[in-house]
């Protein structure tokens, strides 16, 4: 029995994580660690531990001192920021006697900071959205003279949609970005159209494991954000498509030419519907990877089977081993459901 350490338990991407482990063939042991106390009542985890947030000063010392006293045998991450400073402390951590699966730490460092990340696409001719770093009035000015009349504002690091923002006016982008004191850590793009797809994927020393796809149908509460995402996937549907295959790969490989651990991408359709890569969430699973292992691809335990055992999956399919068209329906307070769009489309038919 392995002794696994989980950030971030209690909200829903570790407790994706942690339900994974715990239906799956493994039988870890889970010690679960929050920065929010009362996440950790809603953590399925054997130990809990309040820690602070990964952005705090102390919070190198602190969970440095944790794994002494827990000492787990496997650490497991499910927040950029969290994994950026897992990253920068992991030769200490390896001291420790705990295993990591990450990338690179240059990887890491190069994907949480998604400008970083464009840079690296632009220079290589991957094709993205024009993205322009606002350091000053001047470059938001110019921003709308080159990106066009509509564009799209986020900070750039950060998950769930940080900051982001469609506009068309300059005074209201001005105090959207003086509101979050943004200026050179906010980029305006050019405005995608709101289809999205993620291929989330694992690697070992430059070879890939196993891939899967799976488009976005809409958020949760996107009618309550500015933006109309809120990085809460309500619907989501497996899917294939040999042009995404080959999007996803060219923008890993651009950025680690032997890549090792998880790599999420994130595209966004223009609208003449060309797939552009916009992120890469880096070192951690999308938050609804346990829509995955209801239909039938565990990425969890596949990720701590390689990690601890070094065991490998036998698959007969590496990149999309699911079937196309199943779907995944979130809500709060109610469990998700796992259907298909035969069934959804269905019931949409059938309304009065």
């Amino acid at each position: 029995m392995a002794r696994v350490y989980i950030g971030g338990a209690g909200g829903a991407p570790s407790n994706s994580f942690i339900r994974s482990l715990r239906e799956s063939g493994r039988k870890d042991y889970i010690i679960g660690a929050s920065c929010v106390a009362s996440d950790l009542f809603l953590a399925d985890a054997d130990e809990k531990y309040v820690v602070p947030p990964a952005q705090s000063l102390t919070y190198p010392k602190t969970i440095l001192r944790l794994l002494e006293q827990v000492r787990p045998d496997f650490l497991h991450v499910q927040n950029d920021y969290e994994v950026r400073e897992i990253s920068r402390l992991r030769d200490h951590i390896l001291v420790l006697g705990t295993k990591l699966y990450l990338p690179s730490p240059e990887t890491i460092e190069n994907c949480v900071d998604k400008q970083k990340t464009y840079a690296i696409w632009k220079n290589a001719g991957v094709r993205v959205p024009e993205t322009m770093l606002l350091k000053s009035e001047i470059d938001l000015k110019a921003a709308f003279n080159k990106l066009g009349k509509k564009i799209w504002l986020r900070a750039i690091d950060g998950g769930g949609g940080r900051g982001a923002l469609p506009t068309d006016n300059y005074e209201f982008a001005k105090s959207w970005i003086d509101r979050f004191n943004g200026w050179g850590t906010f980029t305006a793009s050019e405005l995608l159209s709101e289809k999205s797809i993620t291929w989330q994927s694992i690697w070992f020393e430059g070879e890939l494991v196993v891939a899967q796809t799976r488009a976005r149908r809409s958020w949760n509460f996107g009618n309550r954000t500015l933006s109309g995402v809120t990085g809460i996937t309500g619907v989501g549907e497996t899917c294939s498509y040999p042009q995404i295959d080959e999007i996803s790969h060219a923008a890993i490989l651009t950025v680690d030419a032997k890549p090792h651990g998880i790599f999420s991408v994130d595209i966004a359709y223009d609208f003449d519907g060309f797939p552009k890569p916009t992120e890469i969430n880096i070192g951690r699973f999308f938050t609804t990877h346990y829509f995955f292992t209801k239909a039938g691809i565990n990425f969890p335990e596949i990720y701590c089977n390689i990690a601890l055992d070094g065991k490998f999956p036998v698959l007969t399919k590496k990149i999309n081993p699911l079937p196309d068209g199943l779907i995944w329906i979130r809500g709060m307070d109610v469990e998700p459901v796992l259907t298909t769009v035969k069934e959804l489309e269905r019931l949409e038919k059938s309304s009065l």
